[in-house]
């Protein structure tokens, strides 16, 4: 059964929409009821917290970048209030200096400018505007946001000359010593987005009654719910919703134009309503063994496999971080770049030994995390991972900036083995609910090896946080050591857990060392 909405008093509709707000309407008329409404609803994840740090770091890097002399005057709005900012705006305006969260109000909406910088055009003043997105790319949605910025400041009587989109710059490498010059790429959206008035009024009209309705409106989750922001109310509008006992998303891979069709409308929701003629192999493994409660298990298909790839063998896992603004010398914004790795090497003689790699010197760790990797696979036998074009993809990389470690990486990438396929094509158990991620594929398999029971850092998106952490130079010697030990346990339990899994697969029993 749904869970009941929770009775909570509604929040009056505002008299003023926010340009945030006017943007979710554009993605889902309840979401913007909800945070109008009842925002306490909202679930907030550690993913979208991550991303407003990001958006706060790029953003004081583009105000130094667009006011180098350092003249202009940042609005503090958690300060100063809303009302306050936009006051202020007015006065500053005079000063005809670079302004940054400068804030315009009409009657209806409000929108706080990331960056304004005086210009003159005609032979009289006006204004540039900003908006600064810590994305590599623009994307279809900043138009939307550019329109809506651009309206609102010029509604509320500010000659804007110019709006622009200002993003991340991927192609553009750090030169070191705090110089981010190019580190933004900017475009010219002030054409479309001056054109779209009445198009800005029209969202503006239609929020504002979705805003004074007294119920949200009825709509279902679907994609719409992660398309382009994910939403912090999916959760409670799920909950909300009768749910299938064997959903029809376990599906994996729907590529085909009928059975794509078939569930389009959402009429169909469980495996049980979806005809076998419509699924191909894998899929149909997973509706049976899932309404079936039993596992699937080629052991013979998954024995043969493994046979042509004899031991002595290696198990390799990375950890990586990005950093959206490169803190290394010769790295790209959103870099994808190892900092740790850990290896298992199992013997001819059934002995298994560990090598692991951690860096957390603070400098860029790549060129000793090659040389190591190098020293810890030895020249021959299989290297297993798991999902294998990510590990491909750091050693190529890693053979393209060290030339002198060129054929030693690419002579490991070329041993690499990927124990997923196997996996998929040999084994499935109902609790992976249609997923092959090694997390839901080892629990049944080594319930002993759960990252759950890890202290500290327990996945991938918690190994970058803690990284970061150690990294910073106000973390203390203490907290640094413990990040140390729960990086070095979490990458070390990964590659085990690989080894567990060849075990598995390859007849071996799970004890043999």
């Amino acid at each position: 059964m749904p869970t009941p909405v929770p009775a909570a008093p509604l929040l009056p509709p505002p008299r003023l929409l926010s340009k945030s707000r006017l943007l979710s309407w554009r993605q889902c008329a309840k979401r913007l009821w909800f945070e109008a409404r009842q925002p306490e609803l909202a679930k907030v994840t550690a993913a979208t917290e991550a991303a407003f740090t990001v958006g706060h770091e790029v953003g004081t890097i583009a105000r130094s970048l667009y006011d180098p002399a350092g003249k202009g005057r940042l609005l503090d709005v958690e300060a100063e209030g809303v009302n306050g900012a936009i006051k202020r705006t007015l006065e500053l305006l005079r000063d005809r200096k670079p302004i940054f969260e400068a804030g315009f109000a009409t009657d209806r909406a409000r929108a706080f400018a990331d960056i304004l910088l005086p210009v003159t055009r005609g032979g009289k003043p006006a204004w540039r505007m900003i908006e600064v997105k810590s994305s590599a790319s623009i994307k279809d949605y900043h138009h939307d946001d550019a329109a809506i910025q651009a309206n609102i400041a010029r509604a509320a009587g500010l000659p804007l000359a110019q709006i622009s989109i200002a993003h991340l710059d991927t192609g553009w490498r750090y030169p070191g010593n705090g110089d981010y010059r190019g580190l933004l790429v900017e475009h010219d959206l002030s054409r479309a987005a001056f054109e779209r008035g009445d198009e800005v009024d029209g969202w503006l009209s239609a929020a504002h009654r979705i805003v004074r309705q007294r119920t949200p409106p009825k709509i279902t989750t679907g994609g719409h719910c992660n398309d382009p922001y994910p939403c912090a109310f999916l959760e409670h509008c799920s909950a909300q919703e009768p749910q299938a006992e064997f959903p029809v998303t376990w599906l994996p891979r729907v590529q085909t134009k009928t059975l794509k069709a078939h569930l389009a409308d959402g009429t169909v929701t469980d495996l049980r309503q979806v005809d076998d003629s419509l699924l191909n192999e894998r899929q149909l493994r997973v509706k049976r063994h899932t309404l079936s409660g039993k596992a699937y298990f080629d052991k013979v298909g998954a024995a043969a496999a493994l046979a042509a790839h004899p031991l002595p063998a290696w198990f390799l896992d990375f950890e990586t971080i990005q950093f959206p603004v490169p803190i290394w010398k010769g790295t790209r914004p959103y870099q994808i770049i190892p900092f740790q790795f850990s290896v298992h090497r199992f013997g001819r003689n059934g002995r298994l030994a560990h090598t692991p790699f951690l860096d957390l010197s603070g400098g860029d760790p790549s060129r000793p995390l090659a040389e190591a990797l190098v020293a810890a696979c030895g020249e021959r036998g299989p290297v297993f991972v798991y999902n294998a074009a990510f590990e491909k993809t750091r050693i190529r990389e890693l053979a393209t900036r060290f030339p002198a470690l060129r054929r030693a990486l690419l002579a490991i990438e070329a041993r690499i083995v990927d124990l997923r396929p196997i996996a998929e094509a040999h084994y499935y158990h109902p609790s992976q609910e249609g997923s092959w991620s090694l997390k839901v594929v080892l629990p049944p398999l080594a319930p002993d090896l759960r990252h759950d029971t890890l202290d500290g850092v327990q996945d991938g998106a918690l190994a970058m946080d803690a990284y970061r952490e150690a990294l910073a130079p106000d973390t203390a010697r203490a907290r640094k050591a413990e990040i140390e030990r729960q990086l070095l346990a979490y990458c070390e339990r990964d590659t085990f857990a690989l080894v567990r899994l060849w075990k598995h697969f390859s007849g071996r029993q799970p004890g043999v060392r």
